[in-house]
C-alpha cells in the first residue's frame, strides 16, 4: 500500500512538470535533437534573487613528454588516476602468504592482528587446554599470546633442525581454503604436502598404498642419482620425519598413525582440541585463515633456513646426516687385486672365529 502511494505521488509530480512533454517528444521523433537546459518553475520567495549557478572549468590534462604521443582521452585518464593521496600502511591479505616472517620477527601485535587469540565458546573447551587460556570475554575463551609465541618459536626450531639434518617434513591441512597455505609452506621447507583427505594406512601399511609411487634417490646436494630400477625397487617407501598438521581435529587418524610409527607431530591446538595428540602443540586459533597462514608461514620459513644451512655444509664436504650404504658394489671392487683377499673374504673368517671363541667361553 505504501509503494502504491509513492508511485501515485511520483506520477503526479512528473505529470505536473513541463519536462514530460519534451521527453515524450524526444523519443517519438526521428529528427536529431539537441540537449537544452530545462528550467523547472519552483515557488520561491520574492525577496530571493535568481543567480545562475557558477560553471566549473575542467582543466585540460598536462601534455608532458611522457604522454605527448597519447591521445586526449588516454591522457585525461592518466591524469585522473594520478589525483588523490597515496595511502600507506594498507593491509594486504596475500602479504603473509608471499612473505612470511621468521620466528624471531613474530611479535604479540602480529599474533593479535592475525586473530590467533580467539578460542571457542566456554561450553566447548577441553580442560587440558587450561594452561593456554588467558581469560574469558563474552562467553569465548581467549588464548594467551605469550604461550602462543613461545610454543611457536619452539616448533619453528624443531622444523629447522629436522630440515638441517635432511629429514622429510609433511605439511597436512585438509580444511577449505588451506590449499595454498599448505603448498606454499611445503615449497619453502622443500617438504611434502597433503590438502585432501588422509588415506588411512598410509604409514602403517605404506607398502600397499604407496608402493606404486615413483621413487628417486638424491645425494647430499639434492641432485638426483640415476640408478637401475631393479636396484631402486629394493628400497622401501620412506616415512616422514616430522608432520605439521594444521587441523588436528579432522586428522585424528593421521596423528594416531604417527604415534604408532614414532613420528613427531606439530599441530595447531584450539581450545576445543586435545593437546596430547601432538608432540609439539601450538595454542592458537585454527579456524581463522590469517592465523593458519601466519603459523604455517613461520614454520615454512624455519624449514627454508634449515635447508639452506644443510646445503651450505654439504658444499663444504660435511653431511649433517648419516650417509646410506652403497647401492651396488662395482665389479673391480669385487675382484681382489693380485693375491690379496677381498674385504668380503676377510670379514667372514673373522666373524666365524668370534663365534667359535664365544662357544668355548
Amino acid at each position: 500500500m505504501i509503494v502504491r502511494q509513492l508511485c501515485v505521488r511520483q506520477s503526479r509530480q512528473l505529470r505536473a512538470l513541463p519536462r514530460q512533454s519534451r521527453i515524450l517528444a524526444r523519443f517519438s521523433s526521428t529528427e536529431t535533437t539537441f540537449q537544452t537546459p530545462v528550467q523547472t518553475p519552483i515557488a520561491e520567495p520574492g525577496s530571493r534573487l535568481e543567480t545562475p549557478s557558477p560553471s566549473v572549468a575542467v582543466p585540460e590534462p598536462v601534455r608532458s613528454d611522457a604522454n605527448k604521443d597519447l591521445d586526449k582521452g588516454l591522457a585525461r585518464k592518466i591524469q585522473f588516476h594520478s589525483l588523490g593521496s597515496d595511502v600507506t600502511g594498507v593491509y594486504l591479505p596475500k602479504s603473509l602468504l608471499k612473505y612470511p616472517p621468521k620466528a624471531t620477527d613474530v611479535t604479540l601485535e602480529m599474533l593479535l592482528a592475525s586473530q590467533t587469540h580467539l578460542g571457542h565458546s566456554t561450553s566447548r573447551w577441553n580442560p587440558q587446554n587450561s594452561r593456554y587460556i588467558f581469560g574469558i570475554r563474552e562467553g569465548v575463551h581467549i588464548i594467551s599470546l605469550d604461550q602462543t609465541a613461545a610454543y611457536l618459536r619452539r616448533a619453528a626450531k624443531v622444523v629447522e633442525e629436522v630440515a638441517a639434518r635432511g629429514g622429510l617434513i609433511l605439511f597436512a591441512g585438509t580444511r577449505k581454503g588451506q590449499k595454498r597455505i599448505v603448498v606454499t609452506a611445503a615449497e619453502l621447507a622443500q617438504g611434502y604436502h597433503i590438502f585432501e583427505r588422509w588415506i588411512p594406512g598410509s604409514l602403517t601399511n605404506g607398502e600397499q598404498i604407496l608402493g606404486h609411487c615413483e621413487k628417486k634417490i638424491v645425494n647430499g646436494l639434492d641432485d638426483e642419482m640415476k640408478i637401475w630400477q631393479e636396484e631402486l625397487a629394493k628400497y622401501r617407501s620412506l616415512k616422514p620425519d616430522l608432520v605439521v598438521c594444521l587441523n588436528p581435529i579432522e586428522n585424528v587418524v593421521l596423528l594416531h598413525e604417527c604415534g604408532l610409527n614414532n613420528v613427531p607431530t606439530i599441530g595447531i591446538i584450539d581450545t576445543d582440541a586435545d593437546p596430547t595428540r601432538v608432540t609439539y602443540p601450538i595454542p592458537a586459533n585454527d579456524d581463522s585463515l590469517r592465523s593458519v597462514t601466519l603459523i604455517a608461514g613461520v614454520l615454512g620459513r624455519a624449514g627454508q633456513a634449515g635447508q639452506e644451512r644443510r646445503l651450505k655444509e654439504a658444499r663444504e664436504g660435511r653431511l649433517t646426516y648419516q650417509a646410506m650404504d652403497k647401492l651396488s658394489v662395482p665389479a673391480e671392487e669385487k675382484e681382489s687385486p693380485a693375491g690379496t683377499p677381498s674385504a668380503a673374504t676377510t670379514e667372514e673368517p673373522t666373524r666365524k672365529s668370534r663365534t667359535k671363541d664365544e662357544d668355548d667361553d
